[in-house]
């Protein structure tokens, strides 16, 4: 993106909150915005072409998910959505009292809130795999904390506040010898690589568009299509159903089933189109290019006086917490913003993250496919103009 802001060039590292969108991705929307139309109702040429292209974006989500099949594809608004989905629906009916679900320490609140709402409806258990000191999960509480009596078992394939890669595949392998359900939120997981959905050993897995380079207000969830067919609508209204009599109601098959209403059309369709350009770039290639990143960032920070990093997991995506001496975030946040770098800071929806940290909020720089080694730079000399202008420094520490 070539903008100034304040009056120098702009360098957003902001990416994991949302993603700066690609040419075909504006141009996708406003074709379908120019020529707008609702779908799956009407026989004209324009209702045609929209659900055409609708149900196109539905083919490349489940292309992005190897191993998927369209009609296990169910958009929704974003990852908050999905989850709610998932918990009023899969969750009301597998969850009673003296169930358990379990979640990590690291969960954003879109995947604790819906787990501990539904916990506390249903007489419930929620247990947490607890971080280490490093902000990894500690494994070994798996065999601990998942039992019999574990019905839900959801967690992130990688950290947005620390940037953490989860051993999803280790702890699905553990509650599935229980039969429970295992829920990966992808939010953080699928712009950074390929997903293998039968590696991580998931049955649902949930995602945001505006992460992946598309609209915000868009988001997939995937299920195995056994558990889709099993599982109640969660909203009612047109289009979700096959016959409506004033008695009752008789539900259309999966995905339509939970798709109610008019949705978000033109945001899909560009939701569309960002898969295809992120497919086209190769997950493989935007991986690389994220651990070099890492690593390339990690060194040249760790040079800035005064700054602390917040967790220092074993693997990691292109997201990385700091506090730059006694400073509070905020203020660090809008010096280097003169700078014209965008980061983000606050307690990223993950605030037992920050608990276990002893910190009420953090910097956070998080990384896409368009940031650079000159972008890291960029805001190594911010930092540092920032801990002269702000005071508060001391000594880097990795």
């Amino acid at each position: 993106m070539e903008r100034l802001v304040h009056g120098k060039p702009l360098v957003y590292l902001d990416t994991a909150s949302t993603a700066q969108k690609p040419r075909v991705v504006l141009e996708a929307t406003a074709r379908a915005e120019a020529a707008a139309a609702n779908i799956h109702r009407g026989v004209h040429q324009l209702s045609v072409e929209a659900t055409e292209a609708f149900e196109g974006a539905r083919a490349s989500a489940a292309r992005l998910l190897g191993g998927a099949r369209p009609e296990e594809i169910v958009f929704v608004r974003g990852t908050t959505e999905g989850m709610n989905l998932l918990a009023q629906t899969h969750g009301r009916a597998r969850v009673g009292p003296g169930d358990e679900v379990l979640v990590t320490g690291l969960e954003h609140h879109s995947n604790l809130v819906p787990w501990q709402m539904l916990c506390a409806e249903k007489g419930a258990r929620l247990r947490v795999l607890p971080l280490d000191d490093r902000g990894d999960v500690a494994l070994g509480s798996v065999s601990e904390l998942v039992g019999e009596r574990t019905r839900v078992v959801a967690v992130s394939q990688a950290s947005n506040s620390l940037g953490t890669v989860v051993p999803v595949a280790a702890i699905a392998a553990r509650a599935k010898a229980v039969g429970a359900t295992v829920i990966v939120d992808g939010a953080q997981g699928v712009v950074h690589g390929p997903v293998d959905l039968a590696a991580l050993g998931c049955d649902f897995y949930v995602f945001s568009g505006h992460k992946l380079y598309g609209p915000t207000g868009t988001g997939v969830v995937w299920g195995r299509y056994g558990l889709l067919e099993a599982m109640p609508p969660w909203q009612g209204g047109g289009d979700m159903v096959l016959e409506v009599r004033l008695d009752g109601a008789t539900y259309r098959e999966p995905p339509h089933r939970f798709e109610a209403g008019t949705p978000n059309i033109v945001g899909v369709i560009g939701l569309g189109a960002a898969i295809e350009w992120f497919l086209a770039l190769g997950p493989e290639r935007a991986r690389a290019h994220d651990r070099a990143l890492v690593a390339y960032a990690l060194e040249v920070l760790a040079a800035v006086p005064g700054l602390r990093f917040v967790g220092a997991p074993r693997e990691r995506i292109g997201v990385i917490s700091f506090l730059l001496g006694d400073n509070h975030p905020h203020d660090v946040g809008t010096a280097v913003d003169f700078e014209g770098v965008a980061i983000r800071t606050g307690h990223h929806c993950t605030q037992p993250v920050m608990d276990r940290f002893g910190v009420t909020a953090t910097a956070r720089a998080s990384f896409g496919v368009y940031t650079t080694r000159e972008d890291i730079d960029r805001l190594a000399g911010a930092l540092v103009r920032a801990s002269a202008l702000l005071g508060g420094g001391g000594e880097a520490k990795p």
